[in-house]
């Protein structure tokens, strides 16, 4: 009988792994939180975030109950049971998804590199591709366990970032908050943000493995919500101190931090932000990684190899980041997103609240944990004896 996972793994790590795919290198550096909500003044930003927060809970505890009632941990099993034959166009989708963050993780940790240690703009990014080839080749406890480890550095900084911002000009936040009262579109940019960002909850999918009922699915993706969105909130609330001149901004977070003036801090927190997009990025190519091993395991017996996986993610990254050369971060976010997001709106939301919702009440709950992909195959009784 194998030995129950841990509450860690059933309730917390599924809501951290769509953290890891959400921060990524708009919302760490800061740039999708002027776009999408500092654009609708601070009160209009505020009630976004809050929105984007409850969809996220929603919408994610659907999902994770979805993916363990068809048992499906690859999104494109899920999908495949979801739309039938219809399932390729969400992997039309998720193509741009992956090709547009990872082209923004790679304009963002070339600007990070550029901005801190005047590297050149393609250093950067050649040392976020090597990192991240590296972590997809080892696999699921590989990748969870980057999950786990970043987590807890990324919300210490985001903690620490917050105190040190009220404390140097935490003043001028009311005021902020007084002056600029605005509050429309807030509804429509919360969707929006959450529309395209919405796809963590299927790119995680091999991590729900670990829940042993739909009450855990359920408490996982609600959640999901607060643990994406919280450090948005502790970034978002320290820039209105700025508004609207932060808005502007290539690097918000570069420049918030030169106002506090700690360069020591600085740099930590130009580290975690190098983490967050380490982690987004190794997300993202581990779910193609695991859509591939699902055929390969089911054509052959056996999973793919770490060198198979190594050369999946080096010919992926290669590819879209060349993109972050050709483009800017400011324009990748600015007007991929935005398309990103009525595609994905069109192709998982509306078939989860539709086709799914019925799906969910024609199908019987499932006990139990999904086998490990990563485990070994088993071999015929006899034949390890007589290979040792």
């Amino acid at each position: 009988m194998s030995e129950r996972p841990s509450w860690f793994n059933r309730l917390l790590l599924p809501g951290l792994g769509v953290k890891a795919v959400v921060i990524g290198g708009g919302y760490a550096t800061g740039r999708e939180l002027a776009e999408f909500f500092l654009s609708n003044g601070p009160w209009g930003g505020l009630y976004a975030i809050l929105f984007a927060t409850l969809l996220f809970s929603i919408f994610c505890a659907l999902t994770f109950v979805l993916a363990r009632r068809f048992q499906t941990f690859d999104y494109r099993s899920f999908f495949k049971r979801l739309m039938g034959p219809a399932w390729h166009l969400f992997e039309l989708a998720y193509a741009l998804f992956v090709v547009l963050i990872l082209a923004v993780y790679g304009a963002a940790a070339g600007a990070i590199g550029n901005a801190v240690f005047g590297a050149p703009v393609w250093a950067g990014t050649v040392v976020l591709a090597a990192c991240i080839a590296g972590v997809v080749a080892f696999g699921n406890k590989a990748v969870e366990r980057l999950f786990r480890d970043v987590s807890y550095y990324l919300y210490a900084i985001y903690a620490v970032f917050i105190v040190l911002a009220l404390w140097k000009f935490g003043a001028r936040v009311p005021g902020g908050f007084a002056t600029h009262p605005q509050t429309s579109g807030w509804a429509l940019s919360g969707l929006t943000y959450f529309g395209y960002n919405i796809i963590g909850a299927a790119v995680i999918l091999p991590v729900l493995r670990h829940l042993v009922s739909d009450r855990d699915a359920v408490v996982a993706g609600v959640v999901a919500g607060p643990l994406t969105m919280i450090p948005a909130l502790l970034f978002f609330i320290p820039m209105v101190a700025f508004y609207p001149e932060v808005q502007s901004a290539t690097l918000p977070a570069d420049f918030m931090l030169q106002r506090i003036g700690i360069p020591a801090f600085h740099l930590l927190f130009q580290l975690m932000i190098f983490s967050a997009l380490l982690e987004s990025g190794t997300s993202s190519v581990h779910a193609i990684n695991e859509r591939i091993n699902h055929v390969v395991l089911a054509r052959r017996g056996e999973p793919l190899s770490r060198r198979a996986r190594l050369a999946i993610a080096l010919v992926l990254l290669v590819g879209c980041m060349f993109l972050a050369s050709r483009f800017g971060l400011v324009a990748l976010i600015a007007t991929g997103y935005r398309a990103l997001a009525y595609a994905l709106l069109a192709t998982f939301i509306l078939p989860l609240v539709t086709i799914g919702i019925w799906q969910l009440s024609h199908t019987k709950e499932v006990l139990g944990t999904a086998p490990d992909p990563d485990a070994p195959t088993p071999r015929p009784h006899g034949v390890a004896e007589a290979q040792e």
